[in-house]
């Protein structure tokens, strides 16, 4: 699968904004206020942004939230039909750009579009490629027991189960170590 450069902020962008959630109420919540949410525009080099507001926050943590049902459908079926819906209430407008030094590219969002309908569309049109080719199993949740971001596979032969090997698959795999050798020595 072909994945653009602006696909693939699309990608990273939706991610982390659906890891931004507080997980059954453990954490909190990585966008708790509006600086907050400046500075994550600002990480991901979201262009053509305004002034953001508590509107925008609270706009934004909707769609945060419709985009991890997106990763928890069980089918694609489900999945292209949450992300049709949340794609056509954005009120996609594709036009070609070629700002920042970038080839030319598609943004899906209206010229003036709030923040949330900005990554509804940019994000949800990226989703929507993976459900098109047939790879929504790419979208998912990490195995590990105590973590459950999301992430997507891309993976050659689609076996990554960890968001991050480094730390959850690597914590996983040294308890099983452990506990293989505990029980080795008796």
């Amino acid at each position: 699968m072909l994945i653009t450069h602006d696909t693939r902020c699309a990608l990273d962008t939706v991610v982390d904004l659906v890891n931004t959630a507080p997980e059954d109420g453990a954490a909190a919540d990585g966008l708790p206020d509006v600086p907050a949410l400046a500075d994550f525009v600002r990480k991901h080099e979201i262009s053509d942004v305004g002034a953001l507001s508590e509107f925008d926050l609270s706009a934004v943590r909707r769609v945060r939230g419709r985009f991890a049902a997106i990763f928890a459908a069980p089918d694609a079926r489900s999945a292209a039909g949450l992300i049709n819906e949340l794609v056509a209430a954005a009120g996609t407008t594709p036009r070609l750009t070629d700002h920042d030094g970038y080839d030319w590219h598609v943004h899906y969002f209206a010229p003036g579009a709030s923040m949330a309908d900005h990554l509804a569309a940019d994000c949800g049109m990226a989703l929507a490629f993976f459900v098109v080719a047939g790879e929504q199993e790419r979208l998912r949740r990490c195995e590990a027991p105590d973590c459950r971001r999301a992430f997507v596979d891309l993976s050659r032969n689609r076996s990554r189960r960890y968001c991050d090997s480094r730390t959850c698959g690597n914590r996983l795999h040294v308890a099983a170590y452990r506990a293989r050798r505990k029980e080795a020595t008796g």
